[in-house]
């Protein structure tokens, strides 16, 4: 079984509940903090590929740093590029907790898509 990376915040208490789901699942895990670094572009670029989702997904929105911004509003006329810029710009952006094992990626947790992708 792969090392996961886990990029969470240490006190989200979803992210809290990930980790201990898949720690109890049996996997290794490696943790980044988001909130002590963001992730380059190419690493946010590489979790939209892999996951299959739209970049907006990995957007926090009911975070304060995007309310501050007004994303709402602006991110419909952005590039996917800046979009990524964005999210590699401020950790407090990112829907937490993303999960990799280096070729699939899942945001958020939902344990159902958890069991179905990292359950195993």
């Amino acid at each position: 079984m792969p090392k996961l990376q886990v990029y969470h915040y240490a006190k989200c208490g979803t992210c809290r509940k990930a980790i201990k789901w898949l720690q109890e699942k049996g996997h290794e895990l490696e943790l980044h903090d988001l909130f002590e670094q963001a992730p380059s572009a190419d690493t946010v670029r590489f979790w939209i590929e892999r996951s299959g989702l739209e970049s907006k997904k990995f957007f926090n929105v009911s975070g304060d740093v995007y309310k501050e911004m007004k994303l709402k509003d602006k991110l419909p006329a952005m590039s996917e590029e800046d979009k990524i810029e964005l999210l590699a710009s401020n950790g407090r952006l990112i829907k937490r907790p993303v999960i990799t094992d280096g070729s699939k990626v899942t945001v958020g947790f939902k344990e159902a898509e958890l069991e179905q992708v990292w359950g195993e």
